[in-house]
């Protein structure tokens, strides 16, 4: 039987990523177009036929809502035009942190879109560097979590830092935190924090020695700045000769750019899950575009993916 042809399209809110995917992977991008009612209701629509085609729908799903909606409403037409896959590809899975019941009466949103994804019809699921791993499990269908290291990594190396040392500004990174250090056989650090609220920390501790070490903290999602600006001055304090961050998904709102700008940090290191709102010249982006695109080509050819996990 011959492969089913491969049809990539992207979504409103990650068009300049999936453009780069689509070059990656050696295609173009399928024709779709997203039209609104004068209320602002989303009608997505596909320019051409998907009958029989291995469907890749190209979305982040950050704020708005309506990023979420779309993929969703794509999801349901590509399945409804007899689509014979359709795999969502999500480089920055929205509602990620909301995965547990952290207090009484609160609603676990990863679990709530996870099936919102899957009543729509996806087959699969291609994501990056989930807020928690296990959130895979609130899906019945694959998932594919590719991992932010496979780029973040060799531009680590192309830096030659000496007397290395890793940290997790918080104790829910430490997992992400040590893998770095593991593969480059170094130390790593922990930063204790304490919230007195969402995005707002009350205090912090530096657990390790980072006297005369160049430190790189180590996280999935930059929001306000607050936490990793906080622990960039913390470990300076403590005596560090410098401190640099990679956070995979810039999320940046409030008053992020600031914060980071008026930081102690070198660079702050992100990948081109979302778009930046505007340039810094401490932010320095990185494109995921290769690792999906190549993910892709592997998940259509049903070949393992493993070998995109550099820390392997």
């Amino acid at each position: 039987m011959p492969a089913s042809p491969v049809k990539i399209f992207s979504g409103t809110s990650s068009r300049y990523l999936a453009e780069k995917i689509a070059q990656a992977y050696g295609g173009e991008l399928g024709s779709l177009t997203v039209s609104r009612f004068s209320d602002g209701e989303i009608s997505p629509s596909f320019n051409e036929s998907v009958r029989g085609c291995d469907v890749f729908l190209i979305q982040s799903t950050y704020p708005p809502a309506d990023n979420l909606l779309e993929l969703l409403l794509m999801c349901d037409a590509a399945r409804r035009a007899s689509a014979k896959y359709v795999t969502l590809v999500l480089p920055y899975f929205g509602y990620a942190r909301q995965d547990r019941k952290d207090k009484p009466r609160v609603a676990i949103a990863a679990k709530l879109v996870a099936n919102l994804l899957s009543a729509a019809g996806a087959s699969r699921i291609m994501t990056c560097d989930l807020h928690a791993g296990q959130i895979q499990g609130f899906f019945d269908v694959p998932v594919d979590h590719l991992d932010g290291s496979a780029i973040f990594i060799p531009y680590i190396q192309s830096l030659n830092i000496d007397n290395l040392v890793f940290a997790a500004p918080d104790v829910g990174g430490v997992g992400r935190a040590r893998s770095f250090a593991k593969y480059f056989q170094v130390d790593m650090v922990v930063c204790d924090k304490h919230r007195k609220r969402a995005n707002e920390v009350a205090s912090m501790q530096i657990i390790g020695d980072v006297t005369g070490a160049n430190v790189i903290l180590i996280d999935d999602i930059v929001d306000t700045g607050s936490t990793i600006c906080k622990a960039a001055a913390v470990i300076m304090e403590k005596g560090a000769k410098s401190v640099r961050a990679i956070c995979t998904h810039p999320v940046l709102s409030g008053k992020a750019y600031e914060n980071i700008e008026n930081s102690v940090l070198e660079e702050i290191v992100v990948a081109d899950t979302i778009p930046l709102k505007r340039e810094s010249n401490k932010i320095k982006v990185l494109s995921v575009a290769g690792l999906f695109a190549t993910a892709i080509r592997r998940v259509h050819e049903h070949e393992s993916i493993s070998s995109l996990f550099i820390n392997e």
